[in-house]
């Protein structure tokens, strides 16, 4: 009788746990496009296109036209510069730089939670 009630139990859960899995799951926004700059010293212009940038390396200045669904960057000493943020900027390391002009994005300074000091404003026009 044990058996076959612990079989049953292993066979519901195997059932419900994958559907509890992906049942709540939000849509992703990322998207095909996404712009990744990764080097040192790297200055670039480019077009956010709706899509992520990420920002990894030092010393890089980017200048982010159009739309940017989000800005992310790591390292140390990156400045961006965008026209607008839809969503979310999220900074890793330290002495970095957003500066944007448009949109209320949700700012996350993970580099500041650790005591590491990065700027991020909207600036005017």
């Amino acid at each position: 009788m044990k058996t076959a009630l612990v079989g049953s139990m292993l066979v519901a859960w195997a059932l419900a746990v994958p559907a509890a899995l992906t049942g709540g799951t939000p849509a992703a926004n990322a998207k095909n496009g996404d712009t990744h700059i990764t080097g040192q010293g790297v200055e670039q212009t480019v077009d956010c296109n709706d899509s992520t940038l990420l920002v990894d390396g030092t010393a890089n200045t980017v200048h982010a036209l159009g739309t940017c669904w989000a800005v992310t960057m790591m390292g140390s000493g990156n400045t961006v510069i965008a026209d607008t943020v839809v969503n979310d900027i999220t900074v890793y390391g330290w002495n970095e730089t957003v500066y944007f002009h448009n949109g209320d994005p949700f700012i996350w300074d993970r580099g500041r939670e650790l005591g590491m000091v990065n700027r991020i404003t909207r600036v005017p026009t």
